[in-house]
Protein backbone atom coordinates (compact mmCIF):
# COMPACT_ATOMS: atom_id res chain seq x y z
CA UNK A 1 0.00 0.00 0.00
CA UNK A 2 1.10 3.48 -1.09
CA UNK A 3 1.93 5.84 1.99
CA UNK A 4 0.01 8.67 1.60
CA UNK A 5 2.51 12.12 1.04
CA UNK A 6 1.73 15.38 3.18
CA UNK A 7 2.93 19.00 1.59
CA UNK A 8 3.24 21.26 3.77
CA UNK A 9 1.70 24.85 1.69
CA UNK A 10 4.29 27.62 0.59
CA UNK A 11 3.87 31.74 1.09
CA UNK A 12 4.08 31.28 -2.99
CA UNK A 13 0.58 29.09 -2.56
CA UNK A 14 -0.94 30.39 -0.32
CA UNK A 15 -0.82 33.86 -2.19
CA UNK A 16 -2.56 32.22 -5.15
CA UNK A 17 -5.06 30.70 -3.12
CA UNK A 18 -5.75 34.50 -2.07
CA UNK A 19 -5.87 35.74 -5.56
CA UNK A 20 -7.55 32.69 -6.95
CA UNK A 21 -10.28 33.60 -3.97
CA UNK A 22 -10.88 36.87 -4.97
CA UNK A 23 -11.37 36.26 -8.24
CA UNK A 24 -14.04 33.79 -7.36
CA UNK A 25 -12.94 30.56 -8.24
CA UNK A 26 -14.15 27.38 -5.97
CA UNK A 27 -12.48 25.36 -3.78
CA UNK A 28 -12.29 22.45 -6.12
CA UNK A 29 -10.67 24.74 -8.58
CA UNK A 30 -8.04 25.87 -6.95
CA UNK A 31 -6.93 22.32 -6.01
CA UNK A 32 -6.70 21.42 -9.51
CA UNK A 33 -4.46 24.52 -9.69
CA UNK A 34 -2.52 23.46 -7.09
CA UNK A 35 -2.24 19.80 -7.65
CA UNK A 36 -3.58 19.25 -4.11
CA UNK A 37 -7.04 17.59 -2.48
CA UNK A 38 -9.59 19.65 -2.42
CA UNK A 39 -9.41 18.83 1.20
CA UNK A 40 -6.13 20.35 1.82
CA UNK A 41 -7.77 23.56 0.30
CA UNK A 42 -10.80 23.52 2.81
CA UNK A 43 -8.73 22.96 5.67
CA UNK A 44 -6.22 25.43 4.92
CA UNK A 45 -8.80 28.29 4.45
CA UNK A 46 -10.96 26.93 7.59
CA UNK A 47 -7.59 26.79 9.88
CA UNK A 48 -5.50 29.92 8.69
CA UNK A 49 -7.95 32.50 7.71
CA UNK A 50 -7.81 35.96 9.84
CA UNK A 51 -10.19 35.85 13.15
CA UNK A 52 -12.31 38.98 13.33
CA UNK A 53 -12.86 39.74 17.48
CA UNK A 54 -15.94 41.41 18.41
CA UNK A 55 -18.35 42.29 21.12
CA UNK A 56 -20.38 39.02 20.00
CA UNK A 57 -17.10 36.92 20.04
CA UNK A 58 -14.52 35.76 17.49
CA UNK A 59 -16.02 35.63 13.79
CA UNK A 60 -14.53 34.28 10.61
CA UNK A 61 -12.87 36.97 8.17
CA UNK A 62 -11.38 36.84 4.91
CA UNK A 63 -8.74 34.38 3.76
CA UNK A 64 -5.24 36.65 3.63
CA UNK A 65 -2.08 34.70 2.95
CA UNK A 66 0.17 36.57 5.26
CA UNK A 67 -1.47 36.10 8.18
CA UNK A 68 -2.18 32.53 6.81
CA UNK A 69 1.36 31.61 7.03
CA UNK A 70 2.36 32.92 9.91
CA UNK A 71 -0.68 31.04 11.23
CA UNK A 72 1.01 27.79 10.26
CA UNK A 73 4.45 28.52 11.11
CA UNK A 74 3.19 29.05 14.28
CA UNK A 75 1.08 25.78 14.48
CA UNK A 76 4.13 23.90 13.04
CA UNK A 77 6.39 25.04 15.42
CA UNK A 78 4.52 23.81 18.54
CA UNK A 79 2.93 20.78 17.03
CA UNK A 80 5.35 18.79 19.27
CA UNK A 81 3.21 20.22 22.73
CA UNK A 82 1.98 17.09 24.60
CA UNK A 83 -0.58 19.06 25.92
CA UNK A 84 -2.21 20.05 22.48
CA UNK A 85 -4.73 17.41 22.96
CA UNK A 86 -6.07 18.76 25.95
CA UNK A 87 -6.47 21.88 24.16
CA UNK A 88 -8.37 20.65 21.20
CA UNK A 89 -10.71 18.76 23.09
CA UNK A 90 -13.59 20.08 24.75
CA UNK A 91 -14.60 16.88 26.63
CA UNK A 92 -11.38 16.21 27.99
CA UNK A 93 -10.14 19.28 28.63
CA UNK A 94 -13.35 20.21 31.43
CA UNK A 95 -13.19 16.54 32.77
CA UNK A 96 -9.90 17.52 33.97
CA UNK A 97 -10.56 20.68 35.33
CA UNK A 98 -14.02 18.93 37.04
CA UNK A 99 -10.98 17.20 38.73
CA UNK A 100 -8.34 19.63 39.51
CA UNK A 101 -11.21 21.73 41.16
CA UNK A 102 -12.24 18.56 43.09
CA UNK A 103 -8.79 18.77 44.30
CA UNK A 104 -8.03 15.18 42.51
CA UNK A 105 -4.34 15.11 41.05
CA UNK A 106 -3.32 14.27 37.48
CA UNK A 107 -2.55 10.31 38.20
CA UNK A 108 -5.84 10.05 40.04
CA UNK A 109 -7.62 11.85 36.97
CA UNK A 110 -5.67 9.83 34.82
CA UNK A 111 -6.61 6.55 36.53
CA UNK A 112 -10.24 7.45 36.63
CA UNK A 113 -10.75 8.62 33.53
CA UNK A 114 -9.86 5.02 32.29
CA UNK A 115 -12.01 3.09 35.18
CA UNK A 116 -15.05 4.81 33.62
CA UNK A 117 -14.12 3.98 30.04
CA UNK A 118 -14.32 7.99 28.82
CA UNK A 119 -14.06 8.70 25.17
CA UNK A 120 -11.10 10.62 25.73
CA UNK A 121 -8.11 10.25 27.75
CA UNK A 122 -5.05 11.64 28.64
CA UNK A 123 -2.11 10.58 31.07
CA UNK A 124 -0.68 12.16 34.26
CA UNK A 125 1.74 13.34 32.31
CA UNK A 126 0.68 14.84 29.37
CA UNK A 127 -1.62 16.70 31.86
CA UNK A 128 1.31 17.80 34.09
CA UNK A 129 2.60 19.06 30.62
CA UNK A 130 -0.87 21.18 29.99
CA UNK A 131 -0.67 22.69 33.70
CA UNK A 132 2.38 23.81 32.78
CA UNK A 133 1.77 25.72 29.53
CA UNK A 134 0.32 28.73 28.98
CA UNK A 135 -3.12 27.01 28.90
CA UNK A 136 -3.26 25.39 32.08
CA UNK A 137 -1.40 27.46 34.73
CA UNK A 138 -4.15 29.20 36.37
CA UNK A 139 -5.56 25.81 36.89
CA UNK A 140 -2.11 25.04 39.02
CA UNK A 141 -3.32 26.61 42.16
CA UNK A 142 -5.89 23.63 42.39
CA UNK A 143 -2.96 21.07 43.00
CA UNK A 144 -1.96 20.51 46.39
CA UNK A 145 1.85 20.61 45.51
CA UNK A 146 3.83 23.57 43.56
CA UNK A 147 5.95 21.07 41.79
CA UNK A 148 3.97 21.83 38.63
CA UNK A 149 5.74 19.02 36.57
CA UNK A 150 6.92 15.48 37.71
CA UNK A 151 10.36 15.63 35.97
CA UNK A 152 13.12 16.43 38.47
CA UNK A 153 14.35 20.20 38.18
CA UNK A 154 17.47 21.50 38.49
CA UNK A 155 18.01 23.55 41.58
CA UNK A 156 21.04 26.17 38.94
CA UNK A 157 18.36 26.78 36.67
CA UNK A 158 15.80 30.07 36.71
CA UNK A 159 11.99 28.06 38.07
CA UNK A 160 9.17 28.51 35.81
CA UNK A 161 7.62 32.14 36.23
CA UNK A 162 3.97 32.48 36.11
CA UNK A 163 2.57 36.12 34.95
CA UNK A 164 0.80 37.31 38.13
CA UNK A 165 -3.02 38.96 37.58
CA UNK A 166 -2.75 38.94 33.33
CA UNK A 167 -5.96 39.97 31.50
CA UNK A 168 -6.72 38.60 28.89
CA UNK A 169 -6.82 40.75 25.16
CA UNK A 170 -10.45 40.01 24.97
CA UNK A 171 -11.11 42.48 27.97
CA UNK A 172 -8.84 45.21 26.09
CA UNK A 173 -11.15 47.88 25.59
CA UNK A 174 -12.36 48.39 22.40
CA UNK A 175 -11.26 51.74 21.95
CA UNK A 176 -7.36 49.81 21.69
CA UNK A 177 -9.15 47.37 18.80
CA UNK A 178 -10.67 49.56 15.79
CA UNK A 179 -7.95 52.85 17.22
CA UNK A 180 -10.77 55.28 17.98
CA UNK A 181 -8.41 56.87 20.42
CA UNK A 182 -4.59 57.61 21.52
CA UNK A 183 -2.77 55.98 24.13
CA UNK A 184 -3.03 52.79 22.99
CA UNK A 185 0.25 50.60 22.95
CA UNK A 186 1.77 47.40 21.97
CA UNK A 187 4.81 46.36 23.30
CA UNK A 188 7.20 43.68 22.21
CA UNK A 189 10.85 42.56 22.42
CA UNK A 190 13.51 41.74 20.02
CA UNK A 191 16.63 39.84 21.17
CA UNK A 192 20.04 38.88 19.90
CA UNK A 193 21.36 36.03 17.81
CA UNK A 194 21.25 32.16 19.34
CA UNK A 195 24.88 32.43 18.03
CA UNK A 196 26.03 35.35 19.67
CA UNK A 197 25.38 34.38 23.18
CA UNK A 198 24.43 37.70 24.14
CA UNK A 199 21.88 38.98 26.15
CA UNK A 200 20.94 42.48 24.93
CA UNK A 201 17.88 42.74 23.33
CA UNK A 202 15.25 45.79 22.50
CA UNK A 203 12.09 47.14 24.56
CA UNK A 204 9.84 48.41 22.03
CA UNK A 205 6.67 50.06 22.67
CA UNK A 206 4.16 51.48 19.80
CA UNK A 207 1.20 53.65 19.74
CA UNK A 208 -1.51 52.45 18.10
CA UNK A 209 -2.68 54.82 16.44
CA UNK A 210 -0.15 57.48 15.61
CA UNK A 211 2.64 54.36 14.60
CA UNK A 212 4.80 56.00 17.41
CA UNK A 213 7.52 53.90 18.18
CA UNK A 214 9.28 54.23 21.38
CA UNK A 215 12.68 51.87 21.81
CA UNK A 216 15.26 51.05 24.40
CA UNK A 217 18.03 48.39 24.57
CA UNK A 218 18.67 46.57 27.46
CA UNK A 219 21.26 44.06 28.73
CA UNK A 220 19.12 41.45 29.22
CA UNK A 221 15.45 40.25 29.47
CA UNK A 222 15.16 40.11 32.89
CA UNK A 223 11.60 41.27 34.01
CA UNK A 224 13.34 44.54 35.72
CA UNK A 225 15.37 45.54 32.61
CA UNK A 226 12.15 45.47 30.40
CA UNK A 227 10.39 47.39 33.18
CA UNK A 228 12.72 49.98 33.87
CA UNK A 229 12.94 50.41 29.68
CA UNK A 230 9.57 50.73 29.33
CA UNK A 231 8.92 53.29 32.15
CA UNK A 232 11.91 55.37 30.79
CA UNK A 233 9.74 55.46 27.29
CA UNK A 234 6.49 56.42 29.03
CA UNK A 235 8.23 59.49 30.59
CA UNK A 236 8.26 60.78 27.28
CA UNK A 237 4.19 60.46 27.21
CA UNK A 238 1.60 62.75 27.38
CA UNK A 239 -0.95 59.87 27.35
CA UNK A 240 -0.83 55.94 28.17
CA UNK A 241 -3.91 54.46 28.46
CA UNK A 242 -3.45 51.23 27.84
CA UNK A 243 -0.34 48.24 27.47
CA UNK A 244 -0.67 44.93 24.89
CA UNK A 245 1.88 42.49 26.06
CA UNK A 246 2.58 38.65 24.92
CA UNK A 247 3.27 36.10 27.33
CA UNK A 248 7.06 36.38 27.84
CA UNK A 249 8.91 36.16 31.33
CA UNK A 250 10.05 39.46 31.02
CA UNK A 251 6.77 41.07 31.25
CA UNK A 252 6.10 39.61 34.88
CA UNK A 253 6.18 42.82 36.24
CA UNK A 254 3.24 44.88 34.41
CA UNK A 255 1.59 45.37 37.36
CA UNK A 256 4.45 48.03 38.03
CA UNK A 257 4.04 50.14 34.87
CA UNK A 258 1.02 51.85 36.31
CA UNK A 259 -1.25 51.55 33.59
CA UNK A 260 -3.75 48.95 32.73
CA UNK A 261 -2.14 46.20 30.54
CA UNK A 262 -3.36 42.93 28.47
CA UNK A 263 -2.01 39.81 26.88
CA UNK A 264 -2.31 38.14 24.05
CA UNK A 265 -3.08 34.51 24.14
CA UNK A 266 -0.31 32.19 23.81
CA UNK A 267 1.83 31.75 20.52
CA UNK A 268 -0.77 34.59 18.95
CA UNK A 269 2.18 37.47 18.30
CA UNK A 270 0.20 38.33 15.53
CA UNK A 271 -2.59 39.53 18.06
CA UNK A 272 -0.39 42.75 18.13
CA UNK A 273 0.12 43.61 14.04
CA UNK A 274 1.45 46.91 14.98
CA UNK A 275 4.80 45.97 16.96
CA UNK A 276 5.17 43.35 14.52
CA UNK A 277 5.31 45.48 11.72
CA UNK A 278 7.90 48.24 13.37
CA UNK A 279 10.09 45.19 14.38
CA UNK A 280 10.41 44.50 10.98
CA UNK A 281 11.53 48.04 9.79
CA UNK A 282 13.64 47.92 13.05
CA UNK A 283 15.57 44.85 11.67
CA UNK A 284 16.41 46.52 8.37
CA UNK A 285 18.88 48.36 10.95
CA UNK A 286 19.48 45.62 12.89
CA UNK A 287 19.49 42.26 11.29
CA UNK A 288 18.27 39.68 12.49
CA UNK A 289 21.20 37.21 14.21
CA UNK A 290 22.82 40.46 15.50
CA UNK A 291 24.71 40.71 18.54
CA UNK A 292 22.30 43.67 20.03
CA UNK A 293 25.06 44.68 22.51
CA UNK A 294 27.58 45.88 19.79
CA UNK A 295 24.95 48.56 18.81
CA UNK A 296 24.98 51.67 20.57
CA UNK A 297 22.35 53.75 22.05
CA UNK A 298 23.05 56.59 19.63
CA UNK A 299 22.56 54.24 16.54
CA UNK A 300 19.42 52.63 18.02
CA UNK A 301 17.63 56.13 18.44
CA UNK A 302 19.19 56.92 14.90
CA UNK A 303 17.38 53.96 13.56
CA UNK A 304 14.22 54.77 15.44
CA UNK A 305 14.14 58.44 14.68
CA UNK A 306 14.32 57.43 10.90
CA UNK A 307 10.56 55.05 11.13
CA UNK A 308 9.20 57.92 13.25
CA UNK A 309 10.43 60.24 10.62
CA UNK A 310 9.22 58.40 7.93
CA UNK A 311 5.71 59.03 5.48
CA UNK A 312 3.21 56.22 5.96
CA UNK A 313 0.56 55.40 3.56
CA UNK A 314 -1.55 54.18 6.90
CA UNK A 315 -0.85 58.14 7.88
CA UNK A 316 -1.89 59.73 4.65
CA UNK A 317 1.75 60.38 3.92
CA UNK A 318 1.67 62.00 7.48
CA UNK A 319 4.84 61.04 9.81
CA UNK A 320 4.29 59.03 13.29
CA UNK A 321 6.35 61.72 15.39
CA UNK A 322 3.95 64.61 12.93
CA UNK A 323 1.11 63.09 14.58
CA UNK A 324 2.25 62.81 18.00
CA UNK A 325 3.38 66.16 18.06
CA UNK A 326 -0.29 67.56 16.40
CA UNK A 327 -2.23 65.69 19.62
CA UNK A 328 0.15 67.12 22.27
CA UNK A 329 1.20 63.18 22.83
CA UNK A 330 4.97 63.88 23.55
CA UNK A 331 6.12 65.89 26.45
CA UNK A 332 9.53 67.52 24.86
CA UNK A 333 8.09 68.60 21.45
CA UNK A 334 8.90 72.47 21.35
CA UNK A 335 6.16 75.07 20.88
CA UNK A 336 8.01 76.06 17.39
CA UNK A 337 8.06 72.33 16.52
CA UNK A 338 4.17 72.04 17.42
CA UNK A 339 4.27 75.22 15.08
CA UNK A 340 5.89 73.82 12.12
CA UNK A 341 3.99 70.96 12.22
CA UNK A 342 0.66 72.52 12.73
CA UNK A 343 1.50 75.06 9.17
CA UNK A 344 3.04 71.90 6.85
CA UNK A 345 6.41 72.87 7.64
CA UNK A 346 6.36 76.45 7.32
CA UNK A 347 7.61 78.17 10.41
CA UNK A 348 6.15 81.78 10.67
CA UNK A 349 7.65 84.86 12.16
CA UNK A 350 5.90 87.02 14.25
CA UNK A 351 6.05 90.79 13.14
CA UNK A 352 7.71 93.19 15.24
Amino acid sequence: MKKKRYIHLSQNDRDRIEALLKQGHEQKEIAEVLKVNKSTISREIKRNRRNIRSRGGNKDGPYESTVAHHKAYLKRKYSKYQGKEIVQNDGLREYIIKGLKKHWNPDEIAGRMKLENQPFYASKNTIYAWLYSAWGQRYCKYLYSKRYHPKKQNKNKTGRVLIPNKKPITERPIGAINKTRYGRFESDTIVSGKRTRSKAALTVSIEVKTKYAGVRKIKNLKPLSNLNAILDINRNLQKVLSITFDNGIENTKHESIGVPTYFCDPYSSWQKPHAENVNKMIRRYIPKGSDISKYSDSYVKMAVDKINNKPRKSLNYQTAKELMIKNNLLKNASNITRQKVALGGRIIKAST
